[in-house]
């Protein structure tokens, strides 16, 4: 069965200005579906850490330039960076980042709660936005 969320996300992608929107937190479905519009720091592969989410699918999308990941599977994470933090639904790890994908301007990535992934990799500033599609 298809998200209904995931599938709401990518609808609003597809058919609204993402950088028509204002920084900080937009709901479009109470909890379950809302986007994180932000402005960060880019970092160096070596400073980025893997993050994982239990309760949200995280879809990103670099909207002033191309942005880096670092991917692994989250099975194959060995050194966790503190424990899980439910408040957040996120934990990190200390693993090194070893494989990336880019994602150009305006592209869209998926980040299920089974991948691990370290944004924010690049240099200067990046505007983009996060969505948090809760998992079904």
């Amino acid at each position: 069965m298809e998200n209904p969320y995931y599938a709401a996300a990518m609808e609003y992608i597809r058919n609204n200005d993402l950088n028509a929107l204002e920084n900080g937190k937009h709901i479009l479905d109470g909890d379950n579906l809302f986007v994180n519009i932000v402005d960060s720091q880019m970092k160096t592969p070596q400073q980025a850490r893997l993050e994982v989410h239990d309760q949200y699918i995280d879809i990103q999308v670099p909207l002033s330039k191309a942005e880096t990941f670092g991917v692994k599977p989250r099975t194959e994470c060995t050194e966790p960076d503190g424990e899980f933090n439910t408040e957040k639904d996120i934990m990190f790890y200390k693993d090194p980042v070893q494989e990336t994908v880019t994602v150009e301007k305006g592209g869209v990535i998926t980040f299920a709660p089974e991948t691990a992934h370290a944004p924010l990799i690049g240099e200067g500033t990046i505007h983009k936005a996060i969505f948090k599609v809760r998992v079904c």
